[in-house]
C-alpha cells in the first residue's frame, strides 16, 4: 500500500484529511476491531452496490474515522474508487474487492493513529 499511499500524499485534497482529536479519542475507546466492523458495514452499505444511492455525496466528510478515511484514500464513492483503486463502477463489489477497501481504510486509520 506504500505506492498507494504515496499517490495519495500527491493529491492537494487528499493529503488534507487527518483524523481530529475527537476522532482519535474514538477509535481509542472502541478499538480497532470495532472499526474495522464499522468499515465493513459502511463500505457494504454505502459503497458496495453497482450503483450507490446518492453516489458521489454519500459520505459525510466527518463525524466517523472511516467517513475520514474513505475520503483521505479516495474509497468514498464509486468513482473514486475507479480513478484511485481501478475498482469499475456498473458493478457491485465483490467480497475481495470489500476486503481490499476496508484493509486501504484501516491501513490509512493505524497510520494516522501511529503519528
Amino acid at each position: 500500500m506504500d505506492a498507494l499511499f504515496a499517490r495519495l500524499a500527491r493529491s492537494e485534497f487528499r493529503s488534507r484529511f487527518r483524523l481530529r482529536r475527537a476522532e482519535r479519542a474514538y477509535v481509542t475507546e472502541k478499538g480497532l476491531a470495532t472499526i474495522r466492523r464499522h468499515a465493513a458495514d459502511f463500505v457494504h452499505t454505502r459503497l458496495a452496490a453497482a450503483f450507490p444511492l446518492n453516489d458521489g455525496r454519500q459520505t459525510p466528510m466527518r463525524g466517523h474515522p472511516v467517513f475520514v478515511a474513505q475520503h483521505a484514500t479516495g474509497c468514498c464513492c464509486r468513482g473514486c474508487l475507479g480513478k484511485w483503486h481501478g475498482i469499475p463502477a456498473g458493478r457491485p463489489l465483490t467480497a475481495e474487492e470489500e476486503a481490499y477497501v476496508v484493509d486501504v481504510l484501516m491501513a490509512w486509520i493505524e497510520r494516522q493513529m501511529a503519528r
